[in-house]
């Protein structure tokens, strides 16, 4: 679990995490913002089983509220991680009145 993060409609948060999968190779690390309705999965070429995987998630939020961002890996068996990790997310408008 990631500590809850704070953002700005229309400024862009940035998610960083490793994800491994101990002894099988990471093919692809998958984000949801849709509590899992739907993903992107973006492919991990080269990764090993031997070495962690950096990821990271780049997201403008278009609306005020609290959120939460789910992140899994896939790996070379196309297994996806049965309990995906998460960070929630609190988006404010922007502050009008600090420019």
């Amino acid at each position: 679990m990631l500590p809850m993060q704070f953002g700005t409609v229309g400024k862009e948060m940035v998610f960083e995490g490793y994800a491994t999968d101990y002894d099988r190779a990471i093919t692809a690390v998958q984000f949801s913002i849709d509590g899992g309705v739907s993903w992107t999965t973006y492919e991990t070429p080269g990764a090993t089983s031997d070495k962690l995987v950096h990821w990271r998630f780049a997201y403008t939020p278009k609306a005020p509220g609290e959120f939460r961002l789910l992140v899994r890996s896939v790996n070379d068996r196309g297994q996806a991680s049965p309990t995906p990790d998460g960070v929630s997310f609190f988006v404010e408008e922007e502050d009008a009145s600090a420019e």
